[in-house]
């Protein structure tokens, strides 16, 4: 009854939409889309992405401070706006130190105070940098990788369990590395042993700023630490296998697992050691580098743990390090060609890190109650038309479409922001402690991470702030969860075409409905129950499809001799195509409720037309090569052309929106189309 009345709403709210003199102006263009982008030399069959966004991508600026700018980013940026203006009303009101103002009008004050920072230099980390330093045994090296700041051979997290979802456990995973992954200790193909070189020149002058000695040597020590330490980690494609890293052991094996690693002193350092039962992740990998662990000199862990200590807080340290950091990590390996202002930094770091806080005046601005309400709305229409795909797919039995029917219809939808906040307010937050003040919301973190191992599931928790741009589906949980700041244009817009709404927003909502159902989240049940709930026919036939997929994005080569990873970014794209066409089936049933079946016309663009169009707009984006680089060996997601052109080319509705034949590039026969959900 409720989903009906929800329905009836957005039927409303798409029908004034459509009508001109019923609502506003959209906010881009006329009705969603800035048409004067779209390109009169390039053919859509061609190259979509680049017909949709060629004005755009022509007169696009880098932004100071990014390697890849487009909406998402544009939204990012204006989120950031309005951050700035809570953080200036907060401290413009002179709060108490401890009220909710206070603790944001001080953390930003704290970074703010360069003279402050400098007079301290190394002070605030110094006694830690000593300590680590003097190490003398394996165990006080493990005992180090549990307290805060440091970094660690092995991850600790304590998250629900994908066996029992009812539950919390703590979590082992493979960890330790300086550089973003295994490949880029590896790779023989340039930049990376330059990369490489950069690292160990890097490392040696954060020793020679600090006044350790030995920079050099401890630096070529740490390098080759690190390459037997990434030598026996999961490859990317390897750490998306949720079976493979679900491991639920006792307690008491590790040490016979992994012996030579003294796990009870990181263990009870993180105050986890009296647990039962964990889950260990990445199990090759963690085995292995128990052994690097006990075979290395701990001379030479008391570098890698002195270097990282150092490393771990640079940003918040003297300018010298702090740019240093800079020009090695974002500059070099991201293709960032200069720092953003302190100010913005400053208001990002107010934003993460007191993100609730600061959320809850956010929504009380920007994310007026009828938007969500709208939102699950929209929702609700995804739902239903995903239902009736779900219903005629010729390759699925019956008893697995029983079960994926029952998960859909058990997804929970969580819009603008949560219904309960954190609350910060035991942390002490004073301006002129600016590292003194991370310490403490670290420490406020873990212990409410802590705590989670005595409490029921925390239904109301979510994993990104209000302000946020993005949007998440959470396998254990079976719940899509989309912040305020990402509901607006171009993703959403109340007075937006109807077709406009559906293929930008109804998309990505698609989309995060879609990793319910791709290669890795499908292995999740309604409960969010990690286990198999496929006949072998179904299955086997689901794989032969995103075979094909992955053999798609395979081809694809956005820069010379380097391909996307179809199998890396299988679940994004899954995703992707799948969210895309559930969107167009919802459009379509809109369509048959209110233009029998036909949308306007509008400046000469059908609806079909506009629906992808919404789409591609959506993803338009300038990125810098080394930024593109990194994407390709370490994100799941297919750079942005390719998550227009490599979906659409498998929907047929766009080739009849376009007129694509066999004579355009992205044309694929009918029968090598991949049509999943």
């Amino acid at each position: 009854m409720l989903r009906n009345h929800l329905l009836l709403t957005l039927f409303t709210l798409i029908a004034t939409a459509s009508n001109p003199s019923a609502a506003d102006a959209a906010q881009l263009g006329d009705w969603g889309i800035e048409i004067d982008h779209v390109s009169h030399s390039t053919v859509a069959g061609d190259d979509f992405f680049d017909f949709v966004n060629a004005g755009w991508l022509d007169s696009a600026v880098m932004p100071a401070g990014f390697s890849r700018f487009g909406a998402f980013a544009e939204l990012a940026l204006e989120a950031e706006e309005n951050v700035e203006a809570i953080i200036s009303e907060a401290a413009a009101m002179s709060p108490s130190p401890e009220s909710a103002n206070g603790q944001i009008a001080n953390l930003f004050a704290s970074y703010m105070d360069t003279a402050r920072i400098e007079e301290l230099g190394l002070t605030p980390i110094e006694a830690g940098l000593e300590k680590l330093l003097a190490l003398e045994s394996h165990e006080a090296v493990a005992h180090w990788m549990g307290r805060q700041g440091t970094s660690s051979l092995v991850a600790v997290r304590i998250s629900q369990d994908a066996g029992n979802p009812q539950r919390y456990l703590v979590h082992l995973a493979q960890s330790g590395l300086g550089l973003p992954n295994r490949d880029y200790y590896d790779r023989q193909d340039e930049p990376f042993p330059a990369h490489r070189e950069a690292y160990r020149a890097y490392i040696a002058q954060t020793f020679e700023r600090a006044g350790v000695d030995r920079a050099e040597q401890r630096a070529a020590n740490i390098l080759a630490l690190e390459t037997k330490i990434a030598a026996n980690h999961f490859t990317r494609v390897e750490q998306r296998d949720r079976e493979a890293n679900y491991n639920l052991i006792r307690r008491a094996e590790l040490e016979e697992l992994a012996p030579g690693f003294p796990w009870q002193a990181l263990l009870s350092e993180r105050e986890v050691d009296q647990v039962e039962e964990l889950v260990l992740a990445n199990d090759r990998a963690v085995i292995a580098n128990a052994q690097v662990f006990a075979q290395a000199p701990v001379d030479h862990w008391a570098s890698w743990h002195a270097f990282h200590w150092i490393n771990n807080h640079a940003s918040l340290l003297p300018e010298a390090f702090a740019e240093a950091h800079f020009e090695f990590y974002q500059r070099r390996l991201g293709g960032v060609e200069e720092r953003r202002p302190r100010e913005r930094r400053a208001i990002n770091l107010v934003s993460s890190r007191l993100g609730e806080l600061v959320g809850q005046s956010y929504v009380e601005r920007h994310f007026p109650p009828a938007h969500r309400e709208k939102v699950e709305t929209l929702v609700e229409y995804l739902r239903r038309a995903f239902a009736q795909r779900l219903a005629v797919l010729d390759w699925m039995d019956e008893e697995t479409r029983a079960e994926a029917q029952r998960k859909l219809d058990a997804f929970l939808p969580k819009i603008g922001y949560p219904d309960r906040w954190r609350d910060y307010s035991a942390v002490s937050i004073a301006a002129e402690d600016l590292i003194g003040n991370l310490d403490r919301l670290g420490s406020w973190f873990r212990a409410d991470s802590l705590a989670r191992l005595d409490e029921p599931v925390r239904e109301w928790e979510w994993f990104m702030t209000p302000q946020t741009v993005n949007a998440y589906y959470s396998s254990t949980r079976n719940e899509i969860v989309f912040p305020a700041a990402i509901l607006q244009p171009p993703f959403f817009d109340p007075n937006a075409d109807p077709a406009v709404n559906f293929g930008a927003i109804g998309g990505v909502i698609g989309h995060e409905m879609g990793h319910g159902f791709d290669d890795q989240g499908s292995r999740s049940d309604a409960y969010g129950v990690l286990r198999n709930w496929w006949t072998d026919q179904s299955r086997a036939e689901f794989e032969r499809r995103t075979d094909a997929l992955v053999a798609q994005y395979d081809a694809f080569e956005p820069l010379p001799g380097m391909n996307v990873n179809g199998r890396l970014s299988l679940g994004e794209n899954i995703g992707d195509l799948g969210g895309l066409s559930i969107a167009h089936h919802a459009y379509q049933l809109y369509l048959a409720d209110h233009h029998g079946g036909e949308a306007p016309v509008l400046d000469g663009f059908t609806g079909d037309q506009r629906f992808f169009m919404a789409w591609a707009q959506v993803w338009r984006t300038i990125e810098t090569e080394e930024s593109l680089r990194a994407r390709l060996i370490t994100g799941p997601h297919s750079p942005a052309r390719y998550r227009v052109n490599g979906v659409v080319r498998n929907i047929d509705a766009w080739y009849d929106a376009f007129d694509v034949g066999p004579d355009h590039a992205l044309y694929i026969p009918a029968e090598e189309r991949v049509s999943i959900w």
